[in-house]
């Protein structure tokens, strides 16, 4: 069976996930941004309202992933106050300047986080050599790695997440992000062979502010991006028979 996770951002989307069959949410801050750490108000809230894990995102930032050791510091308080406010695991990545994972921090921020799940995100698609980001996460004892396979979709990259599967040898699960919907998941499942896929399923809805009569309007605060329950449901129906 195909394990479907769900990045969201906000409340409402936990319960259209995990009601629609996600089994594991991926909470974050800021999708637009491609995801940051999230309050503790949220983190406590989907926690409490979650059936399914619930790993949040520790991402001090948007841009790069090359961080100062003032951003590390953060990461590491921001794992130590995801596992206090009782989440499954937590979702990182670090560089170093040459483009390849920074191993030392990694390692500093898997002590932080034992005791958690841990998956390394898409950081590893900037890396310049897959293989060796492949052989350092799993030298540290990620669980998990989340990838487009060094491209803008995980569709394109379909032929390097199927390298990084068979390089992994089932120590670490690969799971493929960017791109994924109903009508590619199973090819994409079939050609990798991933047992796990990420997205997050959004669609925009329109507010639920009823009177605008004699109001101000400022029309980017009209819509919200919140995750489909449509989507993820049908992602489930394309994974049948997997």
């Amino acid at each position: 069976m195909i394990n479907i996770e769900v990045c969201i951002d906000n409340i409402e989307s936990l319960f259209s996930a995990q009601n629609a069959g996600a089994g594991r949410i991926e909470l974050c801050s800021s999708l637009a941004l491609g995801g940051l750490t999230p309050s503790n108000g949220l983190i406590s809230q989907v926690v409490k309202h979650a059936n399914i894990p619930v790993y949040v995102m520790i991402r001090p930032r948007d841009g790069d992933f090359l961080y100062s050791s003032y951003e590390i510091e953060m990461m590491m308080e921001e794992i130590h106050n995801a596992r206090t406010l009782g989440v499954q695991g937590v979702v990182f990545g670090l560089l170093n300047k040459y483009s390849q994972i920074d191993k030392d921090a990694l390692k500093s921020l898997m002590q932080e986080s034992k005791g958690l799940g841990v998956t390394f995100h898409r950081a590893i698609d900037c890396c310049n050599d897959a293989g060796l980001a492949v052989e350092t996460i799993l030298s540290v004892g990620c669980d998990r790695i989340l990838t487009s396979g060094l491209a803008t979709t995980a569709e394109l990259g379909g032929d390097c997440i199927k390298f990084m599967v068979e390089q992994s040898k089932g120590q670490l699960s690969v799971m493929a992000g960017a791109g994924v919907n109903k009508h590619n998941v199973a090819r994409i499942v079939k050609a990798t062979g991933v047992q796990e896929v990420h997205l997050s399923g959004k669609v925009c809805r329109s507010s639920q502010i009823k009177t605008h009569h004699n109001c101000g309007y400022l029309p980017e605060f009209m819509n919200i991006n919140v995750t489909s329950f449509e989507k993820i449901e049908g992602i489930k129906q394309a994974l049948q028979g997997f």
